[in-house]
């Protein structure tokens, strides 16, 4: 999945970025209160866009 798709998919479900680390993005979802990383590659793996979806409490992508 490309990284863009996938920061979409999160801000369109209410995830707002919350800083620029080192060599990820954070994203925080204040419905749910939780945060998670988001490397920065052009291509994330499926696996771990799901992981990232659950960690925030969100839907997967499709």
């Amino acid at each position: 999945m490309k990284r863009r798709n996938l920061t979409d998919h999160l801000t369109s479900n209410g995830c707002i970025l919350l800083r620029e680390g080192g060599r990820h993005t954070i994203f925080y979802n204040p419905a749910a209160k939780r945060t998670s990383s988001v490397p920065r590659h052009s291509e994330v793996n499926d696996f771990l866009a799901k992981k990232i979806c659950k960690d925030l409490g969100i839907p997967e992508p499709k």
